[in-house]
Order: C-alpha cells, then sequence, then structure tokens
C-alpha cells in the first residue's frame, strides 16, 4: 500500500515506455490489486478535484460571465431590430397598400370618366331617337293625311263620274 509521492504523479512515466526493461514496471504503478490505498487516494483526490474546480472556474468564470453579458446584450439588441424590422415591414405594407388605393382611385377616375362619356352618348342618342320619333309621327301623319286627301279626291272624282255619267231620262 505505497502511495507515490508529489515528486511523481500517480502512473506518469519518467521515461519512454519502451525503455522499460522486463518485468519492470513503471515507477507508481504496483502489480498489487486497484483497491488497494483507494481511501487514503480518495482524500488526496478529493481535496485536488476540489482545488482544480476552483482554479478552473476562478480562470474561466470572468470569461463566461462577461460572455453571457455579452450574449444578452445581443438577445436584446436582436429583439430590438427584429421590432425594428416588424415595424418597417408595417410601414412598407401600408406604403404598398397605399400604392394599390392610389391605383385603385385612378382606375376609378379613368371608368368614371369613361362613364360619363357613355352618359352624354345616351342623352345624345335619347335626343337623336326623339327626334327621329318625331320626324317619322309627322311623316306618318303627312302620309295619312295625303291617303285621306286622295281617298276624298277619288271619291269626289267617283261622285263627279257618276253624275256625268248618262242616265236614261224618265217618262213622264
Amino acid at each position: 500500500m505505497s502511495v507515490p509521492g508529489p515528486s511523481s504523479p500517480v502512473g506518469a512515466l519518467t521515461r519512454p515506455p519502451d525503455s522499460l526493461e522486463a518485468g519492470e514496471s513503471a515507477p507508481g504503478l504496483s502489480a498489487t490489486s486497484p483497491d488497494e490505498g483507494l481511501i487514503e487516494d480518495l482524500t488526496v483526490e478529493d481535496k485536488a478535484v476540489e482545488q482544480l474546480a476552483e482554479g478552473l472556474l476562478s480562470h474561466y468564470l470572468p470569461d463566461l460571465q462577461r460572455s453571457k453579458q455579452a450574449l444578452q446584450e445581443l438577445t436584446q439588441n436582436q429583439v430590438v431590430l427584429l421590432d425594428t424590422l416588424e415595424q418597417e415591414i408595417s410601414k412598407f405594407k401600408e406604403c404598398h397598400s397605399m400604392l394599390d388605393i392610389n391605383a385603385l382611385f385612378a382606375e376609378a377616375k379613368h371608368y368614371h370618366a369613361k362613364l360619363v362619356n357613355i352618359r352624354k352618348e345616351m342623352l345624345m342618342l335619347h335626343e337623336k331617337t326623339s327626334k327621329l320619333k318625331k320626324r317619322a309621327l309627322k311623316l306618318q301623319q303627312k302620309r295619312q293625311k295625303e291617303e285621306l286627301e286622295r281617298e276624298q279626291q277619288r271619291e269626289k272624282e267617283f261622285e263627279r263620274e257618276k253624275q256625268l255619267t248618262a242616265r236614261p231620262a224618265k217618262r213622264t
């Protein structure tokens, strides 16, 4: 149950493994059971582990805390950037919708002008059809009057011919 001294750590070789001679074991390694001296080694190892952990933490903890703080700042900056980006996107959508609205107003103005032109044309056509109807009515009345006059003329001529036809005289 020998514990190696501090000058030679456990399992450390002082010379290359190929330089060991046959039957010779490495210094600090014993051919005995690995359980021997375990309790004594644990207390030393616990202290060493504790000291190593403290040293490791004291060495890396400040850097890790700075990194953590830097990551938190980056995360906050990302949140701010995301909010700003969302606002810009909503502004862009608003602007795009304004362009759409402007296009719709321009289109509505165009179709309104078309409707006004169609209405003018319809009024003009209505006036023309009214004039044509009046003219057709006058022409129809004129024709009817002419036909009536012709009919009356025929009747007069027929009466006249009747009167001009020879009639046998009545004997008295």
